[in-house]
């Protein structure tokens, strides 16, 4: 068994193994804080290789053995690198889980608060009381709709009467009426003042333009 599993398998501390573990939120803050001195530690070791690689290019052809240790310093720095990047992903990956785990537990946990109220609330609910009530309600509904109905309608008082007489009646009014715009008119008066006389002129004008009857002949056809 390898040192790591030793330790997480027994090598936590007293107050965890009291508690039963750490909570969520101790481990998610743990794992930012390593994810913070990974951080550090990844910015320490590019500082160093870009100075191992001006030592190495310093030197050079002229000092190769001042420039190979530079190199092999380089490349350890560079192997410590990719092993740090390894373990900022797995670090993140388990943070990104525990945090959704976390969401998920709080999730459920306000789920079963809900379905408690919920409940409790249907604790005080009789199904065969809403039933009745419901009905209770269907039925003052009809009422008013009834009611409504009723007022709506259009009242029929005076529908009893003949509508022939009616009629006879409108029309004697109506004539009764004619008669009376009929004595009510005037005509005009007759003038008192005599027509003028027409001139001698006109009147032999007249007599030329008339044909001349013949009476005894008339009368002649008429024996006959």
């Amino acid at each position: 068994m390898s040192k790591i599993s030793k330790f997480f398998k027994g090598g936590g501390s007293a107050a965890s193994k009291g508690r039963g573990g750490p909570s969520p939120q101790e481990a998610l803050a743990r794992l930012r804080e390593t994810e913070e001195m990974l951080s550090k530690k990844q910015e320490y070791l590019e500082t160093r290789i870009e100075r191992e690689l001006a030592v190495a290019r310093q030197h050079g052809t002229k000092n190769k053995r001042a420039a190979l240790q530079a190199l092999k310093r380089k490349k350890r720095y560079e192997k410590q690198l990719n092993q740090i990047d390894g373990t900022l992903s797995t670090i993140e990956f388990q943070r990104e889980a525990l945090e959704n785990s976390h969401t998920n537990t709080e999730v459920l946990k306000n789920m079963g608060y809900a379905a408690q109220a919920m409940k409790k609330v249907h604790e005080n609910m009789d199904l065969n009381k809403i039933d009745d009530l419901m009905q209770d309600i269907t039925e003052q509904q009809d009422v008013a709709q009834e009611i409504s109905d009723a007022i709506s309608n259009r009242a029929t008082f005076g529908d009893e009467f003949d509508e022939d007489e009616l009629m006879a009646e409108l029309e004697e009014l109506e004539q009764e009426e004619l008669n009376k715009g009929m004595r009510d008119v005037r005509l005009p008066s007759v003038p008192s003042t005599s027509l003028p006389s027409r001139p001698d002129s006109d009147v032999k004008l007249v007599s030329q333009r008339m044909p001349v009857v013949n009476y005894s002949m008339l009368t002649a056809k008429i024996d006959k």
